[in-house]
């Protein structure tokens, strides 16, 4: 039941779509939460801006969930996404910005959790 959209600053070929769909699909364990149910939306060619200056690398991701995220497993969720996005697309992790959601409902399939 998570879900994880990444919106980035530059445009991604199907490999580094690739890559990150793995990736994110291992970091998602940190949380608590298996792969099989993960979903993932990468939205790229975004204008993003921080500090009131266009950022030229740089994304925002949102982690949503069903239940709620455990603080040091958030603290260590954020690290490993800086981590990949610094490793595949050079994006530094003072450009990113994580946030997560939790939610008591989640539907699937015709109902909900």
């Amino acid at each position: 039941m998570p879900m994880i959209e990444a919106k980035v600053t530059m445009q991604l070929p199907q490999e580094k779509r690739d890559v990150l769909k793995t990736e994110f699909g291992k970091a998602v364990s940190i949380i608590g939460k298996p792969e099989s149910y993960l979903m993932i939306n990468l939205v790229d060619g975004q204008d993003l801006y921080f500090g009131g200056k266009k950022v030229e690398k740089g994304a925002y991701i949102e982690v949503k969930i069903l239940g709620n995220v455990d603080r040091g497993a958030g603290d260590t969720m954020t690290s490993r996404l800086c981590e990949i996005l610094q490793n595949e697309l050079g994006i530094p992790g003072n450009a990113v910005y994580v946030s997560y959601w939790g939610t008591p409902d989640w539907g699937w399939n015709g109902g909900n959790f």
